[in-house]
């Protein structure tokens, strides 16, 4: 193996990325991955070049997909991005405002760490979103719960969050202990991308810190009143890790709004479809249709009305926001 596809490797490089290469892309492109994403410039690094370049694809259109971090691209010999090479998944939202467009959140993650806090902001709804967004692209969530050390009930989070899925990995850390946060390490391996997301306050940058060795990412404190943080992540990065993998940061989102997520929420909530399955009648509202599953698991207290609850407000969410969108850009 050489030095080159060394190099590459500990960049994330995979047989995804290899088997789009042609022997002619071989020959004349370099393969590079971006490392963050700033304004009017993108970091990139590959096995012979590493610095700051334009994000810019010459002969794409305005309206074509951008690079964003953990993408891997092909340049030429000037340093231009010739062409994004197929993603093995990718992160995305409707930008706030503008529907019809998409913001890249990141791509190309093996592992997502969703963080949660250990206090009042702590949100199983919230969590859920996380979920199913890792969910619809392919990736393995890992709910990571923070700041330990300012409860005595650690454990009572990590069993509410363990509700939301069967087998759901869930690790409840000190986000400022190092040894504490080495129970992540089994995620961290060479070669490895893990995505961090979670709400503003929620210990995100101090966890950063501790996993990378550093002190490079500004933290702010958390509003006592309400357990919330603001922003300090402004762009988005990839951090490298002991173990030899990377840690990708992403700006802080409060909300997520879903879109044309079927299959993120069919597993996420496939006890509640799969009860759904056996209603007598298919458009059955689970109200006072004869022949419902559902209703009497609830009453019974097998399914849990909460739950139930948020899957309705995310799967009607998910509908209303694909359709406002397919309309949209028919407009």
């Amino acid at each position: 193996m050489t030095a080159h596809t060394d190099r590459l490797n500990e960049l994330g490089w995979a047989p995804h990325f290899s088997d789009q290469l042609s022997a002619a892309d071989t020959a004349s492109l370099q393969p590079v991955r971006v490392m963050a994403v700033h304004r009017g410039q993108i970091a990139v690094a590959g096995s012979t070049f590493a610095g700051l370049i334009s994000p810019h694809i010459p002969g794409a259109s305005e309206d074509s997909a951008h690079a964003t971090v953990g993408d891997w691209l092909l340049l030429n010999p000037n340093l231009q991005i010739a062409r994004v090479l197929d993603r093995a998944n990718v992160f995305k939202r409707r930008t706030p405002g503008n529907v019809r467009k998409e913001q890249l959140i990141a791509a190309n993650v093996d592992t997502l760490f969703v963080v949660a806090s250990c206090n009042q902001d702590f949100n199983l709804a919230r969590l859920e979103r996380y979920l199913v967004l890792a969910r619809e692209v392919g990736v393995t969530p890992v709910v990571v719960l923070t700041k330990i050390d300012k409860t005595a009930d650690a454990e009572t989070y990590a069993e509410q969050a363990r509700t939301l899925q069967p087998d759901l990995d869930v690790e409840a850390i000190n986000g400022k202990d190092p040894a504490s946060a080495l129970r992540l390490a089994a995620w961290c391996g060479p070669g490895r991308t893990v995505a961090l997301v979670g709400s503003s306050g929620v210990g995100k940058s101090t966890l950063i810190n501790t996993l990378t060795g550093s002190s490079d990412i500004l933290t702010q404190a958390v509003r006592e009143a309400d357990g919330k943080g603001r922003h300090t992540t402004t762009v988005r990065e990839m951090h490298r890790l002991p173990q030899g993998g990377w840690l990708m940061d992403t700006p802080g989102m409060r909300e997520l709004h879903l879109s044309d997520v079927p299959e993120g929420l069919a597993e996420v909530f496939d006890d509640i479809v799969s009860l759904a399955l056996e209603c007598r009648f298919s458009n059955c509202t689970h109200h006072k249709e004869p022949g419902c599953a559902i209703r009497p698991k609830l009453a019974d207290g097998t399914l849990d009305p909460a739950r139930y609850a948020r899957w309705r407000k995310l799967v009607a969410e998910d509908g209303a926001n694909a359709l406002l969108a397919r309309r949209r850009s028919r407009s």
